[in-house]
């Protein structure tokens, strides 16, 4: 879907809450009574709402299986806020420069670091709640920690699951440093947005 498009900027957005049908290019699973778009007051704009089970509501991209993203920046943001009480997940399918297909399962339902040579089991256990958030992972640090040996090459597909507000979706060329003045966060938000920043998180495990 981006192989062949520019990806030298600073960012690529993969997904935003704005417009008429942000989900059109999107496999949704889930009714419209649990995944949904509304207008966010403290955030000052459209987000879209994924409630119920984290194991059947979610939203998918590339739509078909047989596609691939062909991202290849090095960290990926998700602006998400995360309700109390609730679990929430993202899966990650990353391709190495050996073309080998790994998953990376973040999950609040995770109690510990687990991994195989083509799966890996990570817990958010440090990730902040009931405050929105820019949820950046080091996709490089990722494979090459643990998939040893692995290099990344590119982000080829993504699915966020229920429980969630998701406003924004994007790649960063560079590591991020005060992304609050760059995403259109009113003044206010600025100073209660916590970067949930993944890049030594897995010196916790070490």
């Amino acid at each position: 879907m981006f192989k062949n498009e520019y990806q030298g900027g600073a960012f690529v957005e993969i997904f935003s809450a704005q417009g008429k049908n942000p989900g059109a290019k999107w496999k949704i699973l889930g009714s419209p009574s649990v995944i949904w778009k509304e207008f966010d007051k403290e955030v000052k704009s459209f987000v879209f709402v994924l409630e119920g089970s984290s194991q059947t509501n979610k939203i998918q991209l590339p739509k078909e299986n047989k596609q691939i993203l062909g991202l290849i920046q090095r960290f990926l943001v998700l602006q998400i806020y995360i309700p109390l009480g609730q679990d929430f997940s993202t899966e990650l399918l990353i391709t190495d420069l050996r073309n080998i297909k790994r998953r990376l399962y973040l999950s609040t339902v995770h109690k510990e670091l687990s991994s195989t040579p083509l799966h890996a089991k990570i817990p958010l256990f440090m990730i902040k709640r009931k405050i929105w958030c820019n949820l950046c992972i080091d996709l490089v640090a990722f494979t090459s920690e643990i998939f040893k040996g692995a290099v990344f090459q590119s982000l080829d597909g993504i699915i966020v699951s229920a429980n969630c507000k998701l406003r924004k979706i994007f790649t960063l060329k560079s590591k991020p440093q005060d992304t609050a003045d760059k995403d259109g966060f009113s003044e206010g938000l600025k100073k209660k947005l916590y970067e949930c920043f993944i890049l030594d998180y897995l010196k916790n495990f070490e």
